[in-house]
């Protein structure tokens, strides 16, 4: 059994830019905190294998998915769940005077940066590639 408080200081940041906490880990999944500071645009990405669920904690963005044709721009607020399947393009960007806080839940566990590979995205993104 695993127990974990979240951290005053981010452990990493995401391939697509957000400041991020791990906070659990299995042989089916995973579980990060992330943090979008106020104005920030981050890169769009698609992942190769891993599916996402989120669930935003706190604050206002949106986020755009494209699959198969298919795309959409969803408001990020307090309560709202989403999903990223596999292979789907999305990018993300926090519109609020607050940072966007949200968990996000990967099955299979994240294997590596390597996962992501960037796409064109909506938005032109405010935080450095590399």
């Amino acid at each position: 059994m695993k127990q974990k408080r979240l951290p005053e200081e981010p452990d990493a940041r995401s391939p697509a830019g957000a400041d991020i906490s791990f906070l659990m880990d299995g042989p089916t999944g995973n579980m990060i905190h992330s943090t979008v500071p106020a104005g920030q645009v981050n890169r769009a990405t698609r992942h190769k294998t891993v599916h996402e669920f989120w669930y935003v904690l706190e604050g206002r963005g949106q986020i755009w998915r494209s699959e198969d044709g298919s795309e959409a721009v969803t408001g990020l607020e307090t309560g709202i769940a989403i999903d990223i399947p596999a292979g789907t393009a999305f990018q993300y960007r926090n519109i609020g005077p607050e940072p966007l806080k949200f968990i996000c839940i990967a099955m299979p566990p994240w294997p590596g940066d390597d996962e992501a590979e960037f796409v064109e995205g909506p938005w032109l993104p405010t935080v450095a590639v590399g």
